[in-house]
């Protein structure tokens, strides 16, 4: 058997959203907004989805717009891992 790598686990859904609250050590709340087609009329209707993600360094802040991974659960809760920071969001008071 070789080593468990991540080629070899199997493709892991990446999605895209926004921090909606940084709620404890290493831990977001991050909203993810989807469209989906109403199944009689054929209307595109918003829905959203809010998952409870793992950010390890402490380096997303509220606003910012965020990739996050399907990963391991690593507590009642998280299931997602944060892979990147797309997109700062503007700061009041911050220096330009």
């Amino acid at each position: 058997m070789s080593k468990a790598t991540t080629e070899n686990r199997g493709r892991r859904n990446i999605v895209i959203g926004f921090v909606t609250k940084k709620s404890s050590d290493k831990t977001i709340k991050v909203e993810v907004e989807r469209q989906v087609r109403h199944e009689r009329y054929g209307k595109y209707i918003k829905r959203n989805s809010r998952y409870i993600v793992h950010d390890e360094k402490n380096e997303a802040q509220v606003g910012d717009r965020v990739g996050i991974c399907e990963t391991r659960p690593m507590s009642k809760l998280k299931r997602w891992k944060l892979a990147s920071v797309i997109e700062k969001a503007a700061r009041e008071g911050a220096d330009q």
